[in-house]
């Protein structure tokens, strides 16, 4: 199985610091949060993995490289300026991920999901990952009943950014610049979606204020 990480936003929230910095490139712990999610994904058994680029990707192609020094082939996929979120970035290297399930993760999260997991996922469309819902989240996106997601429904909780995608969940779309949720939502109603809970540490690096709870909470835990 293939991996992809997106790794293409601005990071608005977070400028001043992603004026400079990608966001991936952020430390957490002494180590880039890219650096975290590659060496979980190296630790796990994957090995081919697409990073998508967009603002001042040129950083984290040079941090990173073609991945030798994480045991991992690496190769990239450049977007316009402005990026072209996460639906369009993943049509974008459709072609490379295989004919199979591919692993997609959120770049600018961080978390201890044991993503050998998604190694064993056989989907129809795709199968999310899910968790409590978050301070700056608390009505939730999803739900889960059984095996199954659904849009509404009791217990709902936050997509946590880890999912596995089968290209057939992309029948029909087009280059261009969108979101994947409209098209995991309809996938939903058609009943076609799995997904399991994740209740260990994940935070979401998307504020200021996030970023500084989740170092000061890591200094006091082994990363």
């Amino acid at each position: 199985m293939r991996a992809m990480i997106l790794a293409a936003g601005r990071g608005e929230r977070l400028r001043p610091l992603t004026d400079r910095l990608p966001k991936l490139l952020i430390e957490v712990g002494g180590k880039a949060l890219i650096e975290h999610h590659l060496g979980k994904l190296a630790g796990a058994g994957f090995r081919e993995i697409v990073i998508n680029l967009s603002h001042l990707g040129e950083k984290i192609e040079s941090a990173v490289g073609n991945g030798e020094r994480f045991g991992l082939d690496i190769e990239y996929s450049h977007e316009p300026e402005g990026a072209l979120e996460t639906g369009g970035g993943i049509f974008q290297v459709l072609e490379r991920m295989g004919p199979g399930p591919f692993a997609v993760v959120n770049g600018d999260i961080f978390t201890d999901y044991p993503l050998s997991r998604l190694r064993a996922v056989k989907c129809e469309r795709a199968h999310l990952v899910l968790v409590p819902n978050p301070e700056h989240n608390p009505g939730g996106d999803f739900c889960l009943e059984g095996a199954r997601i659904r849009n509404r429904g009791e217990g709902m909780g936050t997509f946590s950014g880890i999912a596995v995608y089968h290209p057939r969940m992309f029948e029909g779309s087009a280059p261009g610049r969108y979101s994947v949720v409209p098209l995991l939502r309809a996938a939903i109603d058609a009943h076609i979606v799995t997904g399991e809970w994740h209740r260990g540490i994940w935070s979401d690096v998307g504020t200021p204020e996030r970023l500084e709870q989740l170092r000061t909470k890591k200094l006091q835990e082994p990363l």
